[in-house]
């Protein structure tokens, strides 16, 4: 699958009502690795619809995103508050996180490393706005399948 048909795939995953993780897999395969550095900001997320048990974490902690302020300072968990403000949820994110360039399915790539968890968010660019996430690490995998996720530019 070359660039432009892993970038149509997306969107038609993105807009699926059920989507197989071997099918994400195919995508994130063709997509480019991206440098931590390139990522810092803040981005908006969502996910795509594999069933995956972490899709009602999130929303029932009112995920809004993730924001990378330095490679040594990333929020992974931006929430929505009950006053419809925005904060960074260390409690549920069990601390901050920071990025990394690791080794993931052959590549290296910009992942951001939890501090107080064994979680990884690897990350690949699927055009200048967009990220597609895989979270990987101990208790994440369900049968396993990781969580599949998009980040958009905020």
């Amino acid at each position: 699958m070359d660039l432009a048909a892993a970038r149509a795939r997306f969107a038609e995953l993105r807009a699926a009502a059920t989507v197989s993780p071997a099918d994400l897999d195919e995508v994130w395969a063709a997509l480019p690795t991206v440098r931590p550095e390139e990522i810092l900001g803040a981005w908006r997320g969502d996910d795509f619809a594999t069933g995956h048990p972490v899709h009602e974490l999130l929303g029932a902690s009112q995920w809004h995103g993730k924001r990378f302020d330095s490679v040594l300072e990333a929020h992974p968990l931006i929430c929505r508050g009950e006053d419809g403000e925005l904060f960074s949820n260390k409690e549920l994110g069990k601390g901050l996180a920071s990025l990394w360039s690791v080794e993931f399915r052959g590549e290296s790539t910009a992942t951001m490393v939890y501090d107080g968890q064994a979680i990884f968010d690897h990350f690949k660019q699927v055009d200048d706005r967009t990220l597609m996430g895989i979270m990987n690490g101990k208790g994440v995998l369900v049968d396993g399948q990781h969580y599949y996720f998009l980040l958009e530019r905020d």
